[in-house]
C-alpha cells in the first residue's frame, strides 16, 4: 500500500467515524475532509472546488427550488388530498399513502414530499384506530424507495450519474433507473402494505386525535389558591402520578433548576419543570391548579427573563410583527383549543385585536433541515419578537433538565407552540416545521400553481428526450420560476438546502481523490479476493450489502460518493459491466431502513411516532432483505455482467 493510499484511508475512515459519531453536521464534516486532503497533496487548491460546479450538484440545487415552487403553490397539497382516501381500511389507506409518497419522491425532493403526507397520514391513523407510527413509517420508507427510480428522485442517483460521466464520457439520462427502481420499489411497496405495516412496534395513543409523541418536558407555575399552593414538591408529585406525570425540577425566583428531594413547600409562582403525556397534562394542570407559562407580552412592556443579551437575529424572518396581546388559556390540550385575547397597554403603542381573534396551540415536528436545531426558545426570542410561545417539548431519553427556554430544540422533536394562526402557520414555514393536524389547503394563485407543475414537467421531459443535460434542463426550470415571479425571489434560495450542496461539492474531490491514489483499487481487490472470492455476482451481492450498511449510518449522498470509485475498480478488475455495480451502488444508498439517522425522512417521524432508535430495524431488516432478493436479479436481467 503507498503512501497516498494510506493518506486518504485514513482521511475516509476518520470521515465516517465523524458522520456516525454526530457531532458536526455532514456538510461541517465533508468540508473538513476535504480541506484536509489538500495540504496532504491528495487534492490540488486548483481542483478543491470543482465539486461546486459539478453538474450534479447544480442539479440538486435546481430540483430543490421546483420542488418547493410546487409545494409553495399548493400544486402538490391538491393532487395529495384527490389522492389520498378519505375512507378504507388500514391496507389500502397505508397502500395509497405509501404509494403516493413513493410516485411524489419520484419527482421532488422526498423530504418535501413526507412533509406534505404526514399530517394527512397521522389524521387517517387515528380514523382506522391504529397508532400514527404504524403508518409514518410505511409512507417514510415508500419515499425513500421512490426516489430510487429516477435521476432526480435522490442525490445519491445524481452522484453515481456524475461519477460515471467523469469515468466513462456520458452520465444516466432521466428514466435509466427505473427499470431496477420501478420494479424494487413496487414490490417494496406491497410488502409494506400488506405485511411490513404490522412489523412496526406499537406506540399506542387511543384517543381520536393524539399520536405517541413520548412526554412532553413541560414548564407549569402555581397560581395563588390553587390546589398545589401550600403543598410539598414530594406531595404534589404523588398527585401528579394520578395523571402518569412526575416532577423532573423546581425554579424559585432567579434560581436556576435544583434536584429538589420533596421537602420544598410550594408556593404562588413557583415554577415546576415537569414530565408529562400531553392528554393527561391537560388533566394535571386543571385539578392541581397549576398554570403553563403562556404568557405573551409586547417587548416594549416586559422584557422576557430568559432573553438577556441574546442578538436579534431573527428579526428579519417575519415579513410583518404580529399583534401583541396577553393571553389567558381557557383549555389546554389539542391543537384546535381556543383562547381568549384580552388587549394590554396604550391604544397607540400596542395594535388591538377584534373581537374573534383567537390563538391555538399547535404541536409541531422538527424537521431534519429546521433552522430551529441546536436553538433554544430563548436563542430565538420567541415570545418577544415572534408572539408566540414555546409551551413544551417532547424529548426521547434522559438529558440534563434545564429550562425549558434553555433546552436546545433537536431534529423530530416535536413542539407545543401557542400563538394566533397567521403567525404559527409563518413560524412553521420559515424554521422548517411540520404542523401535526391536518392543514387547510391554500393555494395563493392557481395561475402560478399551474406554471410550476408545467415547469417542472417540461423540465423532466426535455432531460428525459435527452434535448439537454439534466443540469441544464433543471436550472432553465429555475429560471422560469424567477423569472415568472410563481414563489418569492427570496424563497428561491430559502428553499436550496445549502447543507446537501456543500456535502455533495465538498465530497466530490475526495471521491476523485480515492480513485486518482489507487485505494479504490486496493479496496476494490480486497473484496473481491477475500469477500467476493472472485465472483462477480457475489462481488455484486457484496457491494450493494456493503453500501446499504453504510447508507444507515452515514448520510447517503456521501456513501454514494465514496462508494462508486470501489465500484468501476471492482468491474474493471474483473472485466465485468460497470453500470451493474453503479446502479447496485444506487440502490443501497437509497436504502436506509435500519435507523433513523441514515435517512431525514426516519429522523422527521421520530418524534410524531413516538419511536426510539431501535424500532427502525423491525421493519427496516426485512424491506433491506427484499431488497437484496429483488435487486440483485433486476440489475443482472436489466445491466447484464
Amino acid at each position: 500500500m503507498t503512501l497516498p493510499e494510506i493518506k486518504i484511508f485514513t482521511v475516509l475512515l476518520v470521515t465516517m467515524a465523524l458522520f456516525i459519531w454526530g457531532k458536526w453536521r455532514h456538510d461541517v464534516v465533508a468540508l473538513f475532509a476535504l480541506i484536509v486532503c489538500i495540504p496532504l497533496g491528495l487534492v490540488s487548491p486548483e481542483t478543491a472546488f470543482y465539486g461546486f460546479g459539478h453538474p450534479a450538484v447544480i442539479t440538486v440545487a435546481a430540483v430543490l427550488v421546483l420542488s418547493a415552487s410546487l409545494q409553495i403553490t399548493g400544486a402538490i397539497d391538491v393532487v395529495t388530498h384527490k389522492l389520498t382516501p378519505s375512507g378504507g381500511g388500514v391496507i389500502s389507506t397505508i397502500a395509497s399513502l405509501t404509494g403516493l409518497a413513493a410516485v411524489l419522491s419520484a419527482f421532488m425532493n422526498n423530504v418535501g414530499a413526507m412533509a406534505l403526507i404526514m399530517p394527512i397520514a397521522i389524521q387517517l391513523a387515528n380514523k382506522i384506530g391504529i397508532p400514527p407510527g404504524r403508518v409514518l413509517m410505511p409512507v417514510a420508507f415508500g419515499s425513500i424507495l421512490g426516489g430510487m427510480t429516477t435521476l432526480i428522485g435522490t442525490p445519491p442517483n445524481l452522484i453515481v450519474s456524475g461519477i460515471r460521466a467523469e469515468a466513462l464520457g456520458e452520465g444516466y439520462r432521466m428514466f435509466d433507473f427505473a427499470p431496477v427502481g420501478v420494479l424494487v420499489a413496487l414490490v417494496g411497496v406491497v410488502f409494506i402494505a400488506i405485511v411490513g405495516w404490522r412489523l412496526v412496534p406499537k406506540r399506542e395513543r387511543s384517543d381520536a386525535e393524539g399520536f405517541d409523541i413520548g412526554k412532553y418536558l413541560t414548564e407549569v407555575r402555581v397560581i395563588e389558591g390553587g390546589k398545589a399552593e401550600g403543598l410539598t414538591v414530594r406531595e404534589l408529585d404523588e398527585a401528579l402520578q394520578e395523571s402518569d406525570a412526575e416532577i423532573i425540577g423546581l425554579v424559585r425566583g432567579k434560581m436556576k433548576v435544583v434536584n429538589t428531594r420533596g421537602f420544598e413547600r410550594l408556593s404562588k409562582g413557583d415554577l415546576l419543570v415537569i414530565k408529562a403525556e400531553p392528554e393527561t397534562l391537560s388533566q394535571a394542570l386543571n385539578v392541581l391548579g397549576l398554570r403553563l407559562v403562556d404568557n405573551v407580552r409586547p417587548p416594549e412592556l416586559e422584557k422576557d427573563e430568559d432573553e438577556e443579551d441574546v442578538p436579534p437575529h431573527v428579526d428579519e424572518e417575519f415579513e410583518e410583527r404580529p399583534p401583541w396581546f396577553d393571553r389567558k388559556v381557557t383549555a389546554y390540550g389539542k391543537s384546535s383549543i381556543r383562547t381568549s385575547v384580552t388587549s394590554r397597554g396604550d391604544a397607540d403603542s400596542v395594535p388591538r385585536a377584534s373581537d374573534n381573534s383567537e390563538v391555538i396551540l399547535v404541536e409541531m415536528v422538527v424537521m431534519p433541515d429546521s433552522k430551529l436545531i441546536n436553538n433554544t426558545a430563548a436563542d430565538l426570542r420567541l415570545r418577544s419578537r415572534m408572539g408566540i410561545n414555546l409551551l413544551a417539548i417532547s424529548y426521547e431519553g434522559s438529558q440534563r433538565v434545564r429550562r425549558l427556554r434553555r433546552t436546545k430544540i433537536q431534529s423530530g422533536s416535536v413542539l407545543l407552540m401557542q400563538g394566533d394562526p397567521e403567525t404559527l402557520t409563518q413560524f412553521a414555514s420559515v424554521f422548517g416545521c411540520v404542523p401535526l393536524a391536518e392543514r387547510t389547503v391554500r393555494v395563493p394563485s392557481k395561475k402560478r400553481a399551474m406554471f410550476a407543475s408545467a415547469i417542472m414537467i417540461g423540465a423532466v421531459a426535455l432531460a428525459a428526450f435527452g434535448v439537454a443535460p439534466a443540469a441544464v434542463t433543471f436550472v432553465g426550470g429555475v429560471l422560469m420560476i424567477m423569472m415568472l415571479r410563481v414563489i418569492p425571489l427570496r424563497q428561491v434560495y430559502e428553499s436550496i438546502d445549502w447543507s446537501v450542496v456543500v456535502l455533495l461539492a465538498a465530497l466530490i474531490p475526495v471521491a476523485f481523490a480515492l480513485a486518482e491514489t489507487g485505494a479504490a483499487d486496493t479496496l476494490a481487490s480486497f473484496i473481491l479476493e477475500y469477500m467476493a472470492l472472485g465472483n462477480a455476482v457475489v462481488a455484486l451481492v457484496v457491494i450493494l450489502v456493503l453500501t446499504m450498511f453504510l447508507s444507515d449510518v452515514m448520510n447517503n449522498a456521501a456513501t454514494a460518493a465514496v462508494m462508486c470509485p470501489i465500484a468501476l475498480s471492482s468491474s474493471a478488475q474483473l472485466g465485468v459491466n460497470p453500470d451493474a455495480y453503479l446502479m447496485a451502488v444506487a440502490v443501497g444508498a437509497s436504502c436506509a431502513f435500519l435507523t433513523p439517522i441514515g435517512h431525514q425522512n426516519n429522523t422527521l417521524i421520530l418524534g410524531p411516532g413516538g419511536f426510539k432508535f431501535g424500532d427502525y430495524w423491525r421493519l427496516g431488516l426485512p424491506v433491506e432483505i427484499l431488497v437484496v432478493a429483488v435487486g440483485i436479479p433486476a440489475l443482472l436481467f436489466f445491466w447484464p455482467l
